[in-house]
């Protein structure tokens, strides 16, 4: 089971701000594929992923990243500076 954490638009398009995930998923990007597949809603969210970042148990990551012991998985819009 792994949390998985929307903010900001990710979570308007989705409709919630978290939820537990069972998922048999290796890397962040399949985890997404089994997310998209889900419901319209989903795929709307991740339809885009370079206008998304990631992180894996609170570090920035890549998609390609593996999901083996990891508790929790956000998605975010990039962080402007200012």
């Amino acid at each position: 089971m792994i949390d998985v954490v929307y903010f900001a638009w990710v979570r308007e398009r989705i409709g919630l701000p978290r939820e537990s995930v069972e998922t048999s998923a290796a890397t962040v990007a399949d985890l997404v594929a089994e997310l998209r597949a889900r419901e319209d809603r989903y795929d709307m969210a991740f339809t885009d992923l370079s206008a998304l970042r990631v992180a894996v148990d609170q570090e920035l990551t890549d998609f390609d990243a593996p999901l083996a012991g990891v508790r929790e998985v956000a998605f975010f819009p990039p962080m402007t500076g200012g």
